[in-house]
Formats: structure tokens, sequence, C-alpha cells
């Protein structure tokens, strides 16, 4: 019988295999994205110092009181605008994406893209 390692530990080696290439410095931080069954949540990090920047996430009053659901593609839309809007006033306008071993595509591609219409690059 072939045996298939769980969605989970798939996703978690993936993206160690991805952080040996990724490092957020403090002119370019990372922008790590996570998603869970019921939220989702973005943090912008320096790695050099391990310092999160800006961070934001569905489970936050304002930004819950937006969504009509907290686990939806336009919730990651919502999540993407709200992130590179802190990080804009905080002077960050470069970053390098760390989708956090998801699949690029639904939730982490809406955010990627409304974070790059709000005005982050990457």
């Amino acid at each position: 019988m072939v045996s298939k390692e769980s969605r989970q530990k798939v996703r978690v080696k993936k993206h160690r295999r991805m952080r040996n290439h990724l490092s957020g410095t403090a002119q370019k931080p990372r922008l790590a994205v996570f998603r869970s069954n019921n939220h989702m949540y973005a943090q912008i990090i320096d790695d050099t110092v391990g310092n999160t920047l800006v961070a934001a996430s569905t489970l936050e009053k304002e930004v819950k009181a937006e969504l009509e659901k907290t686990n939806n593609v336009d919730a990651a839309a919502y999540l993407g605008t709200v992130i590179a809007k802190r990080a804009v006033e905080k002077g960050i306008k470069t970053v390098v994406f760390d989708r956090g071993g998801f699949i690029y595509q639904g939730k982490i591609a809406a955010l990627a893209d409304a974070a790059r219409e709000a005005g982050l690059e990457f």
C-alpha cells in the first residue's frame, strides 16, 4: 500500500525549502503569508534582526468588520490592501513574497495582487 504524506506536512516541507532561498533584509523585508481554515495572516518581517515590522490578519476587529467571511478570496484581497497600506505608511516599498508553501492561486494570489495594487513591489 502506498502511504501519502499529509497536505500539512508537504506544505511545511515546501516552506522550509523555500526559506533556504528567501530572506528579508532591512531594505527588502519578507512578506510572509499564512492561511488557516478560518483566517489569513500576513506579516512583513526583517529576518536579519528577527523583527515583525508590519502585521495584519482577519482576526483584527477593524478588518473583520469590513468582511462578510474571513476565509474567502475577497477577505484575502482586502487583507492584501490592508497590509500594503500599513507597509507604505511605515516607508516599506519593496518586499520579498513568501507564500508559506501554499500554492500560488486563489487566496494567496488574491492577497499578492491586492498588495501590488495598493503599492507594494515584488
